[in-house]
């Protein structure tokens, strides 16, 4: 189950927090979907809710090596990737919507001087553009990207390299995260992680890495902050 707005979450203290980007941040899935489907059957290789499900979390490379396994190598990977990087960037023009509490929960860690990060493994370029279309950008203290690091989630280092950047030893981060490799990733960072489903909702196996599953930042903000 996952804790309702009356049943707050019950964090350890923490120093910082480091977010996902898709899915917990940005409210780019759903699009990201469509665009998805559109460029597969565009292509010749019509998606399925299945295959898109399994790389939501995935690095360039995963995705790549997952959907070679799915449609054969006869799969056109790079130009599939340049079509969903060139749609996305046009439907991003006129601004990316943000998770519900996203904002605010970042606001309240930014004026009580607590280090944010962004662990994401999207590479930088996509990045950087999402984070700044969605007046997000200069709000974090550090931005580590799939071009920052040599393996990327369900690998720690994405989330080992953030808290390095931000002075903060792992045992003292809180992880948010939206996918099955975030919370792996984050978990095996050593890492206070709580899950916020997007579209994919966790298995038994991600549930019990994590010390919560809740339904949105703001729930995160509550518990955090409750006895302000």
């Amino acid at each position: 189950m996952m804790t309702r707005p009356t049943d707050l979450l019950r964090l350890t203290p923490f120093q910082a927090v480091i977010f996902d980007m898709d899915g917990t941040l940005l409210d780019t899935e759903s699009v990201f979907r469509t665009v998805v489907f559109e460029v597969c059957d565009e292509l010749g290789f019509p998606m399925t809710d299945a295959v898109h499900l399994s790389m939501i979390g995935g690095s360039h490379e995963s995705t790549n090596q997952l959907l070679v396994e799915a449609y054969g190598v006869a799969f056109p990977y790079a130009l599939f990737d340049q079509r969903c990087r060139l749609i996305m960037g046009e439907r991003s023009h006129g601004g990316v919507p943000v998770k519900p509490g996203a904002r605010e929960l970042v606001g309240e860690l930014r004026a009580r001087g607590i280090p944010t990060a962004v662990a994401t493994s999207s590479r930088q370029p996509h990045a950087i553009t999402h984070l700044g279309a969605a007046g997000l950008l200069e709000l974090f203290d550090t931005i580590v990207t799939r071009d920052d690091v040599i393996q990327p989630k369900p690998h720690p280092e994405p989330y080992l390299t953030a808290a390095r950047r931000l002075g903060v030893a792992p045992l003292h981060c809180l992880a948010l995260e939206d996918s099955h490799a975030g919370v792996r990733a984050a978990h095996a960072a050593g890492m206070q992680t709580v899950m916020v489903p997007d579209l994919v909702h966790p298995n038994d196996e991600v549930r019990a890495l994590g010390i919560a599953v809740t339904e949105s930042l703001n729930h995160v903000l509550a518990a955090a902050f409750e006895r302000s």
